[in-house]
């Protein structure tokens, strides 16, 4: 049971948790100084991981229902794209079904904050579930960027800072952008890696609709630059001067666009993995089936995106 646990987990991206977990870390100990309630923050927790996971999964089941209508578009798509199921792992039914129980869980999260937090709770909760059942037809057209942030960034800040303080605030709206600014880097890096394949399916992300992988890799140093602005303004609305750490990770998001680029010009580069690259999850399973190249890259992004979320923290609790 535990394997099998383990092992939907893992194919629902487990790895990309962090960016939930830290995102609502971030809000929920905000709440906290605010006198928020604690309990109604981690029932949060649960629903929005969840809802996370069955945004991940359905996406593979959207996905390999276009790729499986051609053999080319199997073969061109990266090696690590809806691996289980090409091996025969799981079929698109299980993967519906495994879906359908994240759903459940996360709407049975929402439930209760309604009967402990009230009518609000069903606006969040809506949006949230429409968000999450057409990510994969709105990343399809280009629209993904758009979609995460508005469910990782205002959504689920103010989402988490209601059912915990029964209001809202601009200083949490503006905390939600400088760290949905990093959150959709990790998505805009994985779109990136995902270019030819995505192209051979036709689909219309934005990496896709700019047309070509190195101009579309601009885009990255644009959306991490007005990340690090937004904190400057954050330092003056919230009159936190600690909110300038996050601004020390700029060496790591210039190392991402260099490895990004070499990727660009050579998909299997892999430089000589030195101590600021780490944590690499499941990196010997990653090895053998050759996909460390890929990896490499999307767990940069994640631990960019991380590190930034920390330094916010720490800002917090020093303001």
């Amino acid at each position: 049971m535990f394997k099998k646990v383990m092992f939907w987990l893992n194919n629902s991206r487990l790895f990309s948790l962090p960016m939930t977990g830290m995102s609502w870390l971030v809000v929920f100990l905000y709440s906290l100084k605010q006198g928020g309630n604690c309990l109604n923050g981690l029932i949060a927790l649960v629903g929005i991981a969840f809802a996370h996971l069955a945004t991940n999964l359905f996406d593979d089941y959207v996905d390999y229902r276009v790729l499986s209508k051609s053999e080319e578009m199997l073969n061109s798509s990266v090696k690590s794209k809806c691996a289980y199921i090409k091996d025969g792992s799981a079929t698109l039914n299980d993967v519906l079904k495994v879906v359908c129980i994240y759903c459940g869980i996360s709407l049975l999260t929402g439930v209760v904050l309604f009967f402990r937090c009230g009518v609000e709770v069903l606006g969040l909760a809506l949006v949230g579930g429409l968000i999450t059942l057409s990510y994969a037809k709105l990343s399809a057209r280009g629209f993904s960027e758009l979609a995460v942030g508005i469910a990782f960034g205002p959504l689920l800040f103010e989402g988490v800072y209601f059912v915990m303080c029964k209001t809202f605030s601009y200083e949490v709206f503006l905390l939600s952008i400088v760290v949905v600014v990093f959150t959709i880097g990790l998505l805009y890096t994985h779109t990136l890696l995902d270019y030819d394949g995505d192209m051979c399916a036709s689909k219309k992300t934005l990496c896709c609709r700019i047309g070509d992988k190195n101009k579309a890799l601009n885009m990255l140093l644009v959306l991490y630059g007005f990340g690090y602005l937004m904190c400057f303004y954050l330092i003056f609305v919230g009159r936190n001067i600690w909110y300038f750490l996050p601004v020390l990770t700029v060496p790591f998001a210039i190392m991402l666009y260099v490895l990004m680029k070499m990727y660009n010009d050579d998909n299997k580069s892999m430089p000589e993995l030195s101590w600021w690259h780490y944590p690499l999850d499941n990196w010997d399973n990653i090895k053998a089936e050759g996909t460390e190249s890929f990896y490499l890259r999307l767990f940069q992004a994640r631990n960019l995106m991380v590190w930034v979320s920390l330094l916010i923290l720490i800002a917090i609790v020093l303001g």
